[in-house]
Protein backbone atom coordinates (compact mmCIF):
# COMPACT_ATOMS: atom_id res chain seq x y z
CA UNK A 1 0.00 0.00 0.00
CA UNK A 2 2.98 2.30 -0.33
CA UNK A 3 1.25 4.21 -3.11
CA UNK A 4 -1.34 5.32 -0.53
CA UNK A 5 1.12 6.91 1.90
CA UNK A 6 0.61 10.48 0.66
CA UNK A 7 1.57 13.06 1.83
CA UNK A 8 4.50 10.83 2.79
CA UNK A 9 6.70 10.34 -0.26
CA UNK A 10 9.06 7.73 1.13
CA UNK A 11 8.81 4.31 2.72
CA UNK A 12 10.09 3.17 6.08
CA UNK A 13 13.48 1.96 4.85
CA UNK A 14 14.44 5.34 3.45
CA UNK A 15 14.11 7.22 6.73
CA UNK A 16 17.41 6.32 8.34
CA UNK A 17 19.19 6.77 5.02
CA UNK A 18 18.00 10.34 4.56
CA UNK A 19 20.86 12.80 4.76
CA UNK A 20 20.79 14.73 8.00
CA UNK A 21 18.44 12.25 9.68
CA UNK A 22 18.59 11.19 13.28
CA UNK A 23 21.04 8.68 14.62
CA UNK A 24 19.31 5.26 14.28
CA UNK A 25 19.55 4.58 18.02
CA UNK A 26 18.03 7.96 18.86
CA UNK A 27 15.30 7.49 16.26
CA UNK A 28 14.44 4.09 17.71
CA UNK A 29 14.31 5.45 21.24
CA UNK A 30 12.10 8.36 20.17
CA UNK A 31 9.76 5.99 18.32
CA UNK A 32 9.30 3.68 21.27
CA UNK A 33 8.90 6.45 23.81
CA UNK A 34 6.35 8.38 21.72
CA UNK A 35 4.30 5.24 21.04
CA UNK A 36 4.27 4.27 24.70
CA UNK A 37 3.33 7.79 25.75
CA UNK A 38 0.50 8.02 23.22
CA UNK A 39 -0.98 4.68 24.27
CA UNK A 40 -0.61 5.45 27.97
CA UNK A 41 -2.20 8.88 27.55
CA UNK A 42 -5.18 7.43 25.70
CA UNK A 43 -5.72 4.74 28.32
CA UNK A 44 -5.39 7.02 31.34
CA UNK A 45 -7.41 9.95 30.02
CA UNK A 46 -11.19 9.51 29.78
CA UNK A 47 -11.69 12.67 27.72
CA UNK A 48 -13.58 11.54 24.57
CA UNK A 49 -12.34 14.57 22.64
CA UNK A 50 -8.73 13.54 23.23
CA UNK A 51 -9.48 10.06 21.96
CA UNK A 52 -11.11 11.42 18.82
CA UNK A 53 -8.11 13.67 18.20
CA UNK A 54 -5.81 10.67 18.43
CA UNK A 55 -7.96 8.60 16.09
CA UNK A 56 -8.28 11.36 13.51
CA UNK A 57 -4.73 12.67 13.96
CA UNK A 58 -3.68 11.85 10.41
CA UNK A 59 -6.82 13.52 9.00
CA UNK A 60 -5.47 16.82 10.30
CA UNK A 61 -1.71 16.28 9.99
CA UNK A 62 -1.27 13.63 7.32
CA UNK A 63 0.97 10.62 7.77
CA UNK A 64 4.25 12.52 7.52
CA UNK A 65 4.76 13.25 11.22
CA UNK A 66 3.98 9.68 12.27
CA UNK A 67 6.13 8.37 9.44
CA UNK A 68 9.09 10.35 10.74
CA UNK A 69 8.59 8.79 14.16
CA UNK A 70 7.41 5.25 13.46
CA UNK A 71 7.65 4.03 9.86
CA UNK A 72 11.22 2.73 10.24
CA UNK A 73 10.33 0.77 13.39
CA UNK A 74 10.24 -3.04 13.22
CA UNK A 75 6.82 -4.48 12.49
CA UNK A 76 6.84 -6.41 15.74
CA UNK A 77 7.24 -3.38 17.99
CA UNK A 78 4.67 -1.02 19.49
CA UNK A 79 5.54 1.94 17.23
CA UNK A 80 5.69 -0.37 14.22
CA UNK A 81 2.25 -1.81 14.96
CA UNK A 82 0.69 1.58 15.68
CA UNK A 83 2.14 2.87 12.41
CA UNK A 84 0.47 0.01 10.55
CA UNK A 85 -2.87 0.65 12.26
CA UNK A 86 -2.77 4.31 11.22
CA UNK A 87 -1.63 3.31 7.74
CA UNK A 88 -4.53 0.88 7.39
CA UNK A 89 -6.97 3.56 8.54
CA UNK A 90 -5.53 6.09 6.06
CA UNK A 91 -5.79 3.56 3.23
CA UNK A 92 -9.46 2.97 4.05
CA UNK A 93 -10.24 6.68 4.54
CA UNK A 94 -8.76 7.56 1.17
CA UNK A 95 -10.46 4.74 -0.73
CA UNK A 96 -13.69 3.84 1.14
CA UNK A 97 -15.71 2.96 -1.95
CA UNK A 98 -13.02 0.75 -3.44
CA UNK A 99 -12.16 -0.85 -0.10
CA UNK A 100 -15.81 -1.67 0.59
CA UNK A 101 -16.01 -3.30 -2.84
CA UNK A 102 -12.83 -5.30 -2.23
CA UNK A 103 -13.96 -6.37 1.24
CA UNK A 104 -17.29 -7.57 -0.15
CA UNK A 105 -15.53 -9.48 -2.92
CA UNK A 106 -13.16 -11.01 -0.39
CA UNK A 107 -15.81 -12.21 2.01
CA UNK A 108 -17.59 -13.91 -0.88
CA UNK A 109 -14.41 -15.88 -1.58
CA UNK A 110 -13.47 -16.89 1.95
CA UNK A 111 -14.93 -19.67 4.06
CA UNK A 112 -13.16 -18.47 7.21
CA UNK A 113 -14.51 -16.47 10.17
CA UNK A 114 -12.40 -13.45 9.15
CA UNK A 115 -15.39 -11.37 7.96
CA UNK A 116 -17.02 -11.90 11.36
CA UNK A 117 -13.82 -11.11 13.29
CA UNK A 118 -13.29 -7.93 11.26
CA UNK A 119 -16.69 -6.78 12.49
CA UNK A 120 -17.79 -4.69 9.51
CA UNK A 121 -21.50 -3.90 9.64
CA UNK A 122 -23.68 -5.34 6.90
CA UNK A 123 -24.36 -4.43 4.20
CA UNK A 124 -20.79 -3.35 3.61
CA UNK A 125 -20.38 0.13 2.20
CA UNK A 126 -17.98 3.09 2.39
CA UNK A 127 -19.32 4.33 5.72
CA UNK A 128 -19.15 0.86 7.23
CA UNK A 129 -15.48 0.32 6.38
CA UNK A 130 -14.59 3.83 7.57
CA UNK A 131 -16.40 3.19 10.84
CA UNK A 132 -14.59 -0.12 11.27
CA UNK A 133 -11.21 1.53 10.78
CA UNK A 134 -12.02 4.06 13.49
CA UNK A 135 -13.34 1.37 15.82
CA UNK A 136 -10.21 -0.75 15.42
CA UNK A 137 -8.00 2.19 16.35
CA UNK A 138 -10.34 3.15 19.20
CA UNK A 139 -10.15 -0.41 20.50
CA UNK A 140 -6.37 -0.32 20.38
CA UNK A 141 -6.34 2.83 22.50
CA UNK A 142 -9.05 2.02 25.02
CA UNK A 143 -9.90 -1.68 24.82
CA UNK A 144 -8.13 -4.98 24.38
CA UNK A 145 -5.15 -4.16 22.18
CA UNK A 146 -4.76 -7.78 21.08
CA UNK A 147 -8.38 -8.00 19.92
CA UNK A 148 -8.00 -4.75 17.98
CA UNK A 149 -5.00 -6.22 16.17
CA UNK A 150 -6.91 -9.42 15.44
CA UNK A 151 -9.73 -7.36 13.91
CA UNK A 152 -7.19 -5.45 11.82
CA UNK A 153 -5.61 -8.71 10.68
CA UNK A 154 -8.98 -10.17 9.70
CA UNK A 155 -9.92 -7.01 7.79
CA UNK A 156 -6.64 -7.12 5.88
CA UNK A 157 -7.05 -10.81 5.01
CA UNK A 158 -10.58 -10.32 3.67
CA UNK A 159 -9.57 -7.27 1.65
CA UNK A 160 -6.51 -9.10 0.33
CA UNK A 161 -8.77 -11.88 -0.91
CA UNK A 162 -10.87 -9.24 -2.66
CA UNK A 163 -7.75 -7.81 -4.30
CA UNK A 164 -6.77 -11.26 -5.55
CA UNK A 165 -10.23 -11.85 -6.95
CA UNK A 166 -10.17 -8.47 -8.67
CA UNK A 167 -6.73 -9.21 -10.13
CA UNK A 168 -8.00 -12.48 -11.57
CA UNK A 169 -11.02 -10.74 -13.08
CA UNK A 170 -9.02 -8.09 -14.96
CA UNK A 171 -5.83 -10.02 -15.78
CA UNK A 172 -6.84 -10.74 -19.36
CA UNK A 173 -7.76 -7.14 -20.21
CA UNK A 174 -5.66 -4.96 -17.90
CA UNK A 175 -2.36 -6.50 -16.88
CA UNK A 176 -1.16 -3.36 -15.07
CA UNK A 177 -4.25 -3.18 -12.87
CA UNK A 178 -4.00 -6.88 -12.14
CA UNK A 179 -0.37 -6.46 -11.13
CA UNK A 180 -1.24 -3.55 -8.85
CA UNK A 181 -4.02 -5.55 -7.19
CA UNK A 182 -1.72 -8.52 -6.71
CA UNK A 183 0.88 -6.31 -5.04
CA UNK A 184 -1.78 -4.79 -2.84
CA UNK A 185 -3.03 -8.24 -1.85
CA UNK A 186 0.49 -9.21 -0.86
CA UNK A 187 0.94 -6.05 1.19
CA UNK A 188 -2.36 -6.56 2.97
CA UNK A 189 -1.54 -10.20 3.68
CA UNK A 190 1.83 -9.21 5.08
CA UNK A 191 0.21 -6.62 7.33
CA UNK A 192 -2.31 -9.21 8.51
CA UNK A 193 0.53 -11.51 9.54
CA UNK A 194 2.24 -8.62 11.33
CA UNK A 195 -0.93 -7.79 13.24
CA UNK A 196 -1.29 -11.43 14.31
CA UNK A 197 2.25 -11.55 15.64
CA UNK A 198 1.72 -8.20 17.36
CA UNK A 199 -1.41 -9.56 19.03
CA UNK A 200 0.49 -12.56 20.37
CA UNK A 201 3.32 -10.36 21.60
CA UNK A 202 0.88 -8.05 23.37
CA UNK A 203 -0.73 -10.97 25.17
CA UNK A 204 2.72 -12.13 26.21
CA UNK A 205 3.50 -8.61 27.46
CA UNK A 206 6.36 -8.47 24.96
CA UNK A 207 5.24 -5.76 22.53
CA UNK A 208 7.34 -2.71 23.33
Amino acid sequence: MREYHRPVQFGGNEFDDTEGGQDPAEASRAAHESAQMMLARARKNEDPELLERLITYTDQHGLAELADLWSASPAHSLPGILWRLYLMRAFIAKNPVEVSYLFTAGQEQLSTIDPVVAGVEMPVGPEEVRFTADEVLRGAFTGDFAIALERAAAFCRVTAAGCTERANDVEAVDHDSAHMMTRRALRLSTMADEFVVGSKLWRADSLD
